[in-house]
């Protein structure tokens, strides 16, 4: 498990398992673990299902049983859902404004967050089928904005567009930068060792880093006056949120 939307298919695939009493993920090492009453060979089945690499360690019995969820993270969770939106609603309309491509990928990829963040929150009540429901109608929007910004990026490099404003990109991307940062220091003060809160940070510090890229896109689109940068660093977090929606959509 490398980042929210894998732990978020997991958890939402389990739920079919009324066995299964709670996950623990463990993020850096890739590895999760199943506390559960029976069925380990259905349990097995489901996670090769979603096709992340899975293979079973080992199987022993506990005697623990309290599982308990803290309500704090869930409402820190909601502080970065919160954060994501309002920055793709930002990011968004001065991308379509500077004619930045990278700006819009990146609104797309803080859209792409705060969707796998409330599908994690979501989870936490309702019936498995509309919560299946709930993550492919958010998988196949993902995947079509994903998809237009593709094809517009393909038309913007073989046509004559003009040079994306690079002030507008660089500007925009440290104030995304500096909202992500917020994020990761939010996240790191519940000095939490659970999954979705490390996992949350993982995903966290790749936003910032694709902020940098757009933000060495902006100088890079003023030193050489062409919007070949900006279309470039589109492209490549397009194709991130497309990988992610395909991730969603892996759900049966």
């Amino acid at each position: 498990m490398d980042c929210p939307s894998e732990e978020s298919l997991i958890r939402m695939k389990m739920k079919h398992l009324p066995t299964v009493k709670h996950l623990k993920f463990d993020i850096p090492k890739r590895q999760l673990t199943v506390f559960h009453s029976d069925g380990i060979e259905q349990i097995e089945q489901y996670i090769l299902e979603l096709n992340l690499g899975g293979v079973r360690i080992s199987t022993k019995p506990t005697e623990q049983t309290d599982f308990d969820e803290s309500q704090n993270q869930k409402k820190i969770l909601w502080q970065v859902l919160t954060i994501n939106f309002i920055f793709f609603l930002f990011e968004s309309t001065t991308g379509l404004i500077s004619k930045s491509m990278g700006l819009v990928a990146d609104s797309l990829d803080m859209l792409s967050d705060a969707i796998v963040y409330g599908m994690s929150l979501f989870a936490v009540g309702g019936t498995i089928v509309l919560k299946k429901r709930v993550a492919k109608v958010a998988g196949y929007f993902q995947l079509t904005l994903a998809l237009i910004g593709l094809i517009e990026v393909i038309r913007r490099f073989f046509g004559l567009e003009q040079v994306p404003d690079f002030t507008i990109m660089i500007y925009v991307s440290i104030f995304a930068l500096i909202g992500n940062a917020i994020s990761l220091i939010i996240l790191q003060k519940t000095k939490s060792n659970e999954a979705h809160i490390k996992a949350s940070m993982i995903f966290t510090s790749n936003d910032i880093i694709i902020n940098i890229g757009v933000i060495v896109a902006g100088i890079l689109v003023n030193g050489f006056q062409s919007n070949i940068p900006d279309l470039a660093v589109g492209i490549a977090i397009f194709l991130l949120v497309v990988q992610g929606a395909m991730r969603i959509l892996k759900l049966q």
